[in-house]
């Protein structure tokens, strides 16, 4: 059987979706590095796309862990569905996810979303649960070859929680941390050691709850 093809944008996430039935690739948060690495592809080689990882929140009932399995990808241009089959039976793999399972529209971005202002406005753009920088694009590159799209997403920052800008670019093309572009931007602005505190928080709630994910999707990403 042909795998299931996990994008994500952290080498972190890549690492835990890849396995039995999967190829996991990762963009380093950069989406049109991930448009060239998919273009790169073979359609053909895979039998499914699954967005998998961590995401920012957007609407104020979701705290970081939470797991939010997408009906939609909105983007600035429009609207791509999931799945419906392959959603409903990732939700039902995920039932017994402590902090439960949400079915939502995810947006889609370009660019990181650092404030609680700028979350806002997009959730009520869009009417979006999360946002992240890699579903918008694995969404298109699926309609665009007919392959079956899904979209696993844990919150890690929630809706009122802004992200240090550096954090958000201190990542290396293969989605590993930069930490010496971490420790450069704390010692020229050490106010940054809480916010960067509070993130290191909210991205283990995050990643603990994307490995119980990982763990009860099973083979192929529990695509059917």
């Amino acid at each position: 059987m042909l795998p299931v093809l996990a994008v994500t944008g952290l080498a972190k996430e890549a690492r835990l979706a890849a396995g039995p039935g999967v190829t996991a690739i990762g963009a380093g948060g950069n989406p049109e590095r991930l448009r060239a690495l998919l273009a790169a592809r073979t359609p053909s080689a895979c039998r499914a796309i699954v967005s998998i990882g961590i995401a920012g929140g957007l609407r104020g009932d979701l705290a970081p862990g939470d797991v939010v399995i997408a009906s939609e990808v909105v983007t600035g241009s429009g609207r791509l569905a999931a799945d419906p089959v392959v959603a409903a039976a990732l939700t039902d793999r995920l039932a017994g996810i402590s902090s439960g399972v949400r079915l939502a529209p995810i947006a889609g971005v370009e660019a990181a979303i650092l404030t609680g202002a700028a979350k806002t406005a997009l959730r009520e753009r869009t009417g979006a649960a999360v946002v992240d920088m890699e579903s918008h694009v694995a969404a298109a590159y699926a309609s665009a070859h007919g392959l079956p799209f899904a979209a696993v997403r844990v919150v890690c920052d929630p809706a009122d929680r802004a992200i240090p800008a550096f954090a958000a670019q201190a990542l290396k093309p293969n989605g590993e941390p930069d930490i010496g572009a971490v420790l450069a931007a704390i010692l020229r602005d050490p106010r940054q050691i809480g916010p960067l505190m509070r993130l290191a928080r909210d991205s283990g709630r995050a990643f603990a709850a994307l490995k119980r994910c990982r763990v009860l999707l099973g083979v192929g990403l529990g695509v059917p």
